[in-house]
């Protein structure tokens, strides 16, 4: 799928300085792993890319998403994490000040209440549904 972007000074901190970042980033996506195989990051000038494997096409995009949303990261590289062709349809979307699950449930699928949708297709990304914050990139299943 190729090279995403993301904004570098917002997301968690989880790294010093860009020698630990390959480590700590690995270590933080397989905390939640959300099923790569033979998982292998690298860092360079704030672009991470990422190795491996998976059966799971959302597993891809939670992995980049996961990584992404790092301070410090301003792109993810992602040719080289092999995974099946995608079956459900996902946009990405970023998060805006003022946003909500809700309203981004209600957004894309017509109904806020829809939000738990949202929560569930990211809980990789989103550990609370009222602690989002502008600028993070989520996946909106469209299916």
């Amino acid at each position: 799928m190729g090279l995403f972007d993301f904004a570098k000074k917002i997301g968690k901190k989880i790294f010093g300085s860009e020698d630990e970042a390959p480590e700590k980033i690995k270590a933080h996506i397989e905390e939640d792993n959300p099923g790569i195989n033979n998982l292998e990051i690298e860092v360079k000038d704030g672009v991470a890319t990422i190795k491996g494997d998976t059966d799971d096409p959302s597993a891809y995009e939670k992995a980049v998403l996961m990584a992404g949303n790092i301070f410090g990261i301003s792109e993810v590289n992602a040719d080289e994490l092999t995974t099946p062709e995608q079956t459900v349809e996902v946009q990405y979307y970023e998060i805006a000040k003022g946003d909500s699950l809700w309203k981004i449930a209600k957004q894309f699928y017509g109904n806020g209440n829809d939000y738990p949708k949202i929560f569930e297709a990211n809980k990789e990304v989103i550990k609370d549904p009222d602690l989002i914050y502008p600028g993070q990139k989520i996946r909106i299943p469209m299916d």
